[in-house]
């Protein structure tokens, strides 16, 4: 659908311009804010200091925020207003992934003081967050120069890699009263880097841990002979336990998975092992054993296909192992909701600023990668889509092409529980990337790793996808035929395809559950 001229432009031209000299004249403070945030590298719901840290930044801003919003500790909820008119809303990630901890630099290795099987921003969220603060803070600051009413919006949103947190604030109402949303990635596949999403959105996601417990071992085969010199049963010891629950429940699970759902529509199953500190070895079975499973699918009808498998592998491995059983809803998300009028609001932004480009001294620290790596540098060292644009309708095409005409929706993120609240647009800027070497495969991960944490490659992530972040709020605030085009066809497609929340009004977050944890003294911790 096509979107109409206005009386608006005029003023969002001029604001538009304030909000990207903001941007210009802070990008030095916001590439070190960044990487402030990059070198934290918390985990999943234990991203304290991450999520401090803005809480601060935000109050300063002049922003009323909400700290531990939804009940969990480490999101937050941050509201600014010029008066009545729309309310916007973008957002801060910042958790990290354990084992991937890298040091800003042109060679493998940890951040210094940690082991490498520490946390490391491999997206990198980190960017993410600083970007749509960029965005906000420039929209502030233009709302505040030409007398633009509205309100904005900014959540704190942990645990991302797990979709935690997104489900609990949109089920909570923090999305309630919102008009739009912004939704900001730094790319990770191609055809999508520097566009936005058009038809094809993110799939299902469910992610449960079930916990086996062995909370009666002396009661397993109990002995009828009342005289035993022990005051339990010599069986306790034989008795299987939480640990031999666990691996009937994953080596069942695994060898199932070609059961589970046909091998098309690029569908994913992963597992993790969650610890409790049972690490000594003793005469008595592990009394608990925790594995988590997550899926990703194209669609809900596909994502129950899978539960009603691992429910039932979950159940009988508890039995075979004299165990008890509980399962905790990690999360379970719906898929995306288009809207194409956001998106092409969106990339009219995105054309306007272009695609990031690289400079010299980014250039040199690419080749430096080369050099380390044994490869030749190259004269242009970066992924040649990196540096320009390709239109939505463009990428959706190209997309489509690796897809089954039957789906729908191809990968998954937490963003499309935004999609059911308010006109959503989901768009992606390019992070830095180096162009491949002809017979040598792709790059270790630890370099996408690294250039995502190295000031000179990053900061153009920042730049680009700020000022993006930033014109399309200015339009939505001072056009408002495009948000209203935006929530005719929100209000229509929700309409002609109602998906309801998927966990009850009140889920909690699993904050409590072992997840990983690392911890040391000032600014360093030990693993």
């Amino acid at each position: 659908m096509g979107v109409a001229p206005d009386a608006g432009l005029e003023l969002s031209a001029a604001a538009k311009t304030t909000a990207r000299a903001w941007i210009d004249d802070h990008l030095e403070r916001l590439t070190e804010w960044h990487t402030r945030i990059w070198e934290y590298a918390e985990p999943a719901w234990r991203e304290y200091r991450s999520a401090d840290w803005y809480v601060e930044r935000l109050r300063a801003e002049g922003f009323e925020v909400e700290a531990g919003s939804g009940g969990m500790p480490t999101a937050f909820s941050a509201v600014w207003s010029n008066g009545d008119g729309p309310t916007v809303l973008s957002y801060a990630e910042y958790d990290a992934v354990p084992g991937n901890s890298q040091a800003a630099t042109t060679s493998e290795q940890p951040q210094e003081g940690l082991s490498r099987f520490a946390p490391g921003h491999t997206d990198p969220h980190s960017v993410l967050g600083i970007s749509t603060l960029a965005g906000l803070l420039g929209t502030k600051h233009a709302m505040e120069t030409h007398g633009i009413p509205g309100t904005l919006k900014y959540t704190g949103e942990p645990a991302e890699k797990m979709h935690g947190s997104k489900v609990v604030h949109g089920l909570r109402g923090y999305y309630d009263d919102v008009d739009a949303i912004v939704s900001f990635h730094p790319f990770y596949m191609l055809p999508l880097c520097n566009t936005a999403r058009w038809d094809t959105q993110c799939g299902a996601y469910y992610s449960k841990v079930y916990t086996f417990t062995c909370d009666s071992a002396e009661t397993w085969q109990v002995s009828a002979d009342p005289n035993s010199p022990i005051p339990a049963s010599h069986s306790a010891a034989r008795a299987p336990g939480a640990n031999v629950a666990l691996m009937q429940m994953y080596t069942a699970s695994r060898v199932m998975q070609d059961a589970m759902l046909p091998s098309v529509g690029g569908w994913s199953i992963s597992d993790a092992i969650l610890l409790d500190g049972q690490a000594t070895a003793d005469n008595l079975p592990a009394r608990a054993a925790r594995i988590q499973f997550s899926w990703r699918t194209p669609d809900i009808e596909m994502a129950e296909h899978v539960l009603a498998v691992l429910d039932r592998n979950a159940r009988h491995a508890a039995e075979v192992a004299h165990c008890g059983l509980e399962e905790t809803w990690v999360a379970r998300s719906r898929p995306g909701r288009t809207n194409h009028a956001m998106a092409e609001v969106l990339y009219a932004n995105l054309e306007e600023i272009g695609a990031p480009i690289y400079g010299a001294e980014a250039v040199e620290v690419a080749r430096e990668i080369q050099r380390e790596l044994g490869i030749e540098p190259m004269e242009r060292p970066f992924l040649a889509e990196t540096e320009r644009l390709i239109a939505p309708q463009d990428a959706e095409r190209a997309l489509r092409e690796h897809m089954p005409p039957w789906q729908r929706n191809w990968t998954s993120d937490d963003y499309v529980e935004m999609t059911h609240y308010a006109p959503t647009v989901r768009f992606y800027v390019s992070r830095p990337a180096l162009r491949p070497a002809p017979g040598r495969g792709a790059y270790s991960a630890w370099v996408m790793n690294a250039l995502g944490g190295i000031p000179a490659t990053i900061s153009p992530t920042i730049d680009v996808a700020g000022k993006t972040v930033a014109g399309t709020f200015i339009d939505l605030l001072t056009r408002p035929g495009l948000l209203d085009a935006a929530k005719t066809e929100f209000e229509e497609r929700t309409a002609a395809d109602p998906m309801p929340a998927l966990l009850p009004s009140d889920f909690e977050a699993p904050i409590d559950l072992p997840w990983p944890d690392y911890r040391g003294s000032g600014e360093h911790r030990r693993w």
